[in-house]
């Protein structure tokens, strides 16, 4: 990731000023880092600098994995980001027009689990005599690990 034209020393950000201004943590930044999402350059003491866009990419990041997005979903978008400049609004667009698909199916499965929720939540009724899967052939074992009655978009991988 490089912005035209190449920022001077004083206007790349510090480990320390990134997480201040990003409300990261250090360690999250190093990680995205090794994932590929954000890019730093190094000081001759091998300090991490960040030109000031990197902030545009973490607050993607965040609000893509407080939708539910995966790293993968994530590093796939962000891979189609221009490395030659600093992401415009539509470039942003773009990317976020493409989840609209995954978020309506979010919603809706949000919503479905915001009005069983008195009754249910996923993994059978609150309600153990009434219960789908308190039983002793356990029947939902046959659909895998985890809660299978939640909608399929609740049951992702985070």
């Amino acid at each position: 990731m490089t912005s035209d034209p190449k920022p001077r020393a004083d206007q790349l950000l510090t480990i320390g000023e990134l997480t201040r201004r990003s409300g990261l943590a250090a360690s999250a930044l190093r990680f995205y880092e090794r994932q590929g999402l954000i890019s730093a350059t190094r000081t001759a003491g091998g300090q991490r600098r960040y030109e000031r866009a990197v902030l545009r990419r973490l607050a993607f990041i965040r609000a893509a994995r407080s939708v539910g997005l995966s790293l993968e979903e994530v590093r796939e978008a962000m891979d189609r980001l221009p490395a030659s400049r600093t992401p415009t609004r539509a470039d942003w667009t773009a990317i976020s027009r493409s989840w609209s698909k995954r978020l309506d199916e979010q919603i809706e499965a949000l919503v479905a689990l915001r009005d069983k929720l008195d009754s249910c939540i996923g993994c059978g009724c609150l309600s153990l005599a009434r219960c789908r899967i308190s039983n002793s052939e356990d029947e939902a074992a046959q659909w895998g690990p985890g809660a299978a009655f939640l909608p399929q978009a609740l049951r992702r991988q985070p």
